[in-house]
């Protein structure tokens, strides 16, 4: 079938996916030279091959080429290369997914369409698990001191604004808590694993726990250093807590296929329930001891 005896919804839907398969050619080898190991080198490089036929096949229909959206290109590979591998190929994975849908609904206009189709479906169960990620190996160690900074956190910077009411006091109290927190956490971490005898190297765990956490409480506090009233720099402290639970909830849900409102509901509700009932507690301990900061 010759595109122009097909109509022009249909040709661009054709014109589209064919642009599709090139860009994810590119991708894809892009991507093989990320990946450790040659099993995984060389499966990416083989997808990619088959995104080249796809591409082949669908100029034979259009008789037209099409160059590779470039932008997409580097975009998926910057994202490999910061976010790691298996989350790249993650989002890659959904476009697969919306390219299977495409190809089953243009399967009954144009011939030729299911071989591309069947295996666009059999790309998306050979990514999953491809990757061997230090990232998600670790997620667990990573979740463990974003939760119990933020947790901790966000509690102990409540209680301290209402009980001392000096901001930079508050800082100074919020950040010696903090770290002190971070090199506890590490230190857990390190003899959980290592007791556990998990395949987990028990260093990198804990440096995981404890960078992760340090980081965490950076972020939380640098309100109260650029701020002068500490209610507000509270309330920014909160917000920036339920950003961080966003962003991070939103990688793990792509990279370990979590959903993501339940998670985010769940993380945002403990963090904030707990800096509440500090900031309650803290209350009223200052009218039991009749404090006035």
């Amino acid at each position: 079938m010759n595109i122009t005896s097909i109509n022009s919804k249909i040709r661009e839907q054709l014109l589209t996916a064919q642009r599709n398969e090139i860009t994810e050619f590119h991708v894809y080898h892009k991507l093989s030279g990320l990946a450790k190991g040659e099993h995984n080198v060389r499966i990416l490089k083989s997808i990619g091959d088959c995104e080249r036929d796809h591409y082949q096949a669908l100029r034979e229909i259009t008789g037209k080429d099409v160059a590779p959206d470039r932008l997409k290109v580097w975009f998926f590979y910057l994202v490999a290369r910061i976010m790691g591998i298996t989350f790249g190929l993650k989002l890659m994975e959904k476009g697969e997914s919306s390219a299977t849908a495409a190809y089953e609904g243009l399967s009954g206009a144009v011939a030729g369409l299911d071989r591309i189709s069947r295996e666009e479906a059999e790309h998306e169960e050979q990514l999953i698990g491809i990757i061997d990620d230090e990232k998600l190996k670790y997620v667990g160690s990573i979740v463990l001191g974003l939760n119990d900074a933020l947790v901790e956190l966000t509690g102990a910077l409540a209680g301290f604004t209402l009980a001392f009411g000096e901001i930079r006091l508050i800082a100074l109290a919020g950040l010696i808590t903090g770290i002190a927190g971070a090199f506890s956490m590490a230190a857990s971490e390190y003899l959980s694993i290592k007791t556990e005898g998990e395949v987990l190297h028990p260093v990198r765990a804990a440096l995981y726990t404890g960078v992760t956490y340090l980081f965490t409480v950076l972020f939380l506090i640098l309100p109260y250093l650029v701020l002068n009233n500490p209610y507000l720099s509270l309330g920014v402290t909160l917000a920036n807590a339920l950003l961080v639970i966003f962003l991070f909830t939103g990688y793990v849900s792509i990279a370990q296929d979590i959903p993501f409102r339940k998670r985010f509901s769940e993380m945002a509700a403990i963090s904030l329930g707990i800096a509440a009932l500090t900031f309650g507690i803290s209350y009223f301990v200052r009218l039991f001891f009749n404090i006035d900061v």
